[in-house]
């Protein structure tokens, strides 16, 4: 289709708009020194983060022989996954494991969902004592009881030796809650207003408007639960004294770092050849440093799927105070 006699001279005008424009934000030799330097600083931090991830990895899977000498530093050597076919020899491994994905996944399902929800009430003017619950939320993220009055609430509330303790605690997060709050209010009211006309309710209004909408800030609670409730293991230790079948992985784990030199006994108990020499080959070195990616893997893989939420909704939930 042609373009008309005003189109042109439209685009020709933004030709030397343009034109004009980039003589005069030309770059600077000042302007490259910031950019080199810029990318070298958070390139250069961001190897120093990732590098004692990447060291671990590269010892589990080299020769025992030469981690334990030291010799291996930025290369694997001598590739085997033994390591962690090793691993899956201790038996109760396996029962720790699934403890802490059952605990992760429904103490992050339960805490988006009483977070979303409870984020959502007290943004309601008609909500009674909507000011005061509020504050009391806030006011209990600068006051903590202590370690021996929370094992007597949690031992009088029955919790001890109890799966639900991993999973009632944590259901009301006063910061994930402040964060919530935060971004449905930056959701036009006006498509609420729209419902309530026609009828909704509040508990429908959530459930179908606010809700699908606050998906961003709601990956992102999720992942600060999911983390919390994976890298937890104090709670295992203190409350769970008297029921080993409810011990976390980190818990487990934890045990094995303090007793790594008769881990071996443990994954021999088979009795199997096999898992006789995969035990001989580890090392309490080598123990350590795959004990270590054990609890790392599964929350690295979990992360890169809910990143692309991550940065969107923490900015929009931090935007007001």
């Amino acid at each position: 289709m042609a373009k008309t006699k005003q189109e042109k001279l439209d685009a020709k005008a933004e030709k030397r708009y343009y034109k004009y424009h980039k003589k005069k934000t030309r770059i600077t030799f000042g302007d490259i020194a910031f950019n080199v330097f810029d990318y070298g600083f958070f390139g250069l931090f961001t190897i120093l983060c990732f590098f004692p991830f990447y060291f671990l990895f590269i010892n589990t899977i080299s020769n025992n022989d030469l981690v334990q000498k030291g010799q291996i530093t930025f290369f694997p050597r001598g590739l085997n996954i033994d390591n962690y076919i090793a691993m899956l020899h201790v038996s109760d491994l396996g029962n720790a494991f699934l403890v802490s994905i059952a605990r992760t996944v429904l103490g992050t399902a339960v805490m988006v969902l009483a977070t979303a929800f409870v984020g959502y009430l007290v943004t309601k003017k008609e909500m009674w004592g909507r000011k005061f619950w509020y504050r009391f939320l806030v006011i209990t993220m600068y006051f903590n009881a202590g370690t021996i009055p929370w094992f007597l609430n949690m031992s009088m509330l029955g919790l001890t030796n109890n799966f639900l303790a991993y999973i009632i605690p944590g259901i009301v997060a006063p910061y994930n809650i402040i964060l919530v709050k935060t971004y449905i209010e930056s959701i036009p009211g006006e498509l609420e207003e729209s419902a309530l006309i026609d009828g909704a309710g509040f508990f429908t209004v959530w459930r179908k408007i606010i809700f699908p909408l606050s998906k961003p800030i709601l990956a992102t609670i999720a992942i600060f639960g999911a983390v919390g409730h994976w890298n937890s293991f104090t709670d295992s230790l203190i409350l769970m004294q008297s029921a080993p079948e409810f011990f976390t992985l980190q818990h487990r784990l934890y045990i094995y770092l303090n007793t790594s030199s008769n881990l071996a006994q443990v994954m021999s108990t088979g009795g199997s050849s096999a898992s006789n020499a995969a035990a001989s080959m580890m090392n309490q070195k080598v123990l350590k440093y795959t004990i270590s990616m054990v609890t790392v893997i599964p929350i690295l893989i979990v992360y890169p799927f809910m990143n692309r939420y991550f940065e969107k909704g923490i900015m929009l939930g931090a935007v007001k105070g």
